[in-house]
């Protein structure tokens, strides 16, 4: 079986993506999991690439002792579709502008990533309420939902 492939997309892909990122990245790496993942995080937009990820997500990440170290944005391509198995965006817009991108959805591989959860509900951006911890719950709670997605659906092997 070969590693899961996530793509975590947000509008610049300085706040939520690469949080979503890291803090999956961790969870799976502490569950030792690590090695059947490959998880990365794009933008749709162009205004952010090249940025590290903003201080406000520097610091949650941080304060769980994750580094981001050397992440930079990027804007997702249109072979990313055909790339990852799972394109995980943060809102309905986001949603939207990766349709834009990658056309029809055949391979039915976007989601809404607090749809795991049993949420309709976006992944607040701090980029405009400024709430960087509101963003983090979110995202944990969308981390483990998708996390036992994946495990009951048994794409994910673990270790009894």
């Amino acid at each position: 079986m070969g590693k899961i492939k996530i793509l975590f997309v947000c509008h610049g892909n300085i706040c939520r993506s690469p949080m979503c990122e890291f803090i999956f990245r961790d969870k799976v790496q502490k569950l030792g999991l690590g090695e059947q993942f490959h998880i990365e995080s794009a933008a749709t937009s162009t205004e952010e690439i090249g940025n590290m990820p903003h201080h406000g997500t520097q610091q949650i990440l941080s304060r769980l002792g994750i580094s981001c170290y050397g992440k930079r944005a990027r804007q997702i391509r249109k072979k990313d579709y055909d790339e990852y198995d799972y394109l995980i965006g943060m809102d309905d817009m986001n949603i939207r502008n990766m349709k834009r991108v990658f056309g029809e959805d055949k391979d039915k591989k976007i989601y809404k990533f607090l749809s795991f959860a049993g949420e309709e509900r976006s992944i607040a951006d701090p980029w405009y309420t400024g709430d960087f911890e509101r963003t983090y719950r979110d995202v944990d709670e969308a981390c483990d939902a998708f996390l036992s997605y994946l495990i009951q659906k048994g794409e994910v092997v673990t270790r009894s």
